[in-house]
């Protein structure tokens, strides 16, 4: 899993937005694409493309928005087995871009 329903939010921009993921689920790249600098995001099992992270926008208190591809993900129900998984924020983990 990347993550959970509790970190989805509404950001307004039409695509899903979450503002944390699971520890070590996501990988980031710096994007110098378009003439602009973001951070991309993608998936650490699979390296596929998930969307971009973009920060101080103050929606959430992470300060982070996960803007995701909807159709990288897939909404499953919890059994209860990811209750004690940690999630975490990501920017603090990359280096300023």
């Amino acid at each position: 899993p990347l993550y959970s329903a509790q970190s989805k939010f509404d950001s307004g921009c039409g695509w899903p937005a979450f503002d944390k993921c699971y520890e070590d689920s996501i990988k980031t790249e710096v994007d110098s694409s378009f003439g602009m600098q973001r951070i991309e995001i993608m998936c650490n099992k699979c390296d596929g493309h998930l969307g971009h992270v973009f920060t101080g926008e103050q929606f959430t208190d992470t300060n982070e928005r996960h803007c995701v591809n909807s159709i990288s993900i897939s909404f499953v129900k919890d059994k209860g087995h990811l209750s004690n998984k940690k999630q975490v924020k990501i920017v603090d983990k990359i280096s300023s871009i």
